[in-house]
């Protein structure tokens, strides 16, 4: 960690971040436990039921979480010298991805309020995102490459690998669904 980084505020420390790791995969072995149970976690009478060996892989994720968020929660802060996971600025780099990306997946599927507007308008509106405000391109070539890359993609995975995407109002309107 340089200098810089150590003077910081932290935006998170690596003890809360471990705790709250283990916490998520534990959700997530849960979720696998009970779906493998829903589908038949057992051995039947020709062999092993379709949730037999997914059930055994979410208890061992759920016993793994729980043995990784004891030894976060028994670690003291001075132990790990406060060690920071993440700083603030790092953090805020972080964020000015995530956010936009979380926002781009919303906009394909049509998650939440978000209208679905499919993916290659979805991918247009990103990269011109992307370019300008991290990038700092031109209009120009922001526009040029936003507006490229989404019809180079719809001629190879619809045209050429006959592989449907998902798309919006915008390619109904066009006659592409």
């Amino acid at each position: 960690m340089s200098q810089q980084e150590s003077n910081e505020k932290s935006a998170a420390s690596v003890r809360v971040v471990d705790a709250v790791t283990a916490v998520i995969i534990f959700a997530f072995g849960a979720v696998v436990i009970w779906d493998s149970y829903r589908l038949g976690s057992k051995w039947g009478s020709d062999g092993p039921e379709a949730g037999y060996f997914p059930f055994y892989i979410g208890v061992i994720l759920c016993i793994a979480s729980v043995i990784n968020l004891l030894n976060a929660l028994r670690e003291k802060p001075e132990q790990d010298g406060g060690e920071s996971f993440v700083s603030r600025s790092s953090m805020k780099m972080i964020m000015s991805v995530m956010i936009p990306t979380v926002v781009y997946v919303a906009l394909i599927a049509g998650i939440g309020p978000i209208p679905g507007v499919g993916i290659y308008v979805a991918s247009a509106l990103f990269i011109v995102l992307f370019m300008r405000w991290l990038g700092h391109y031109g209009w120009g070539k922001a526009v040029g490459v936003s507006v490229a890359v989404p019809i180079v993609f719809f001629m190879m995975f619809e045209i050429w690998f006959k592989v449907p995407l998902p798309k919006g109002p915008l390619e109904a309107m066009l006659g592409l669904n």
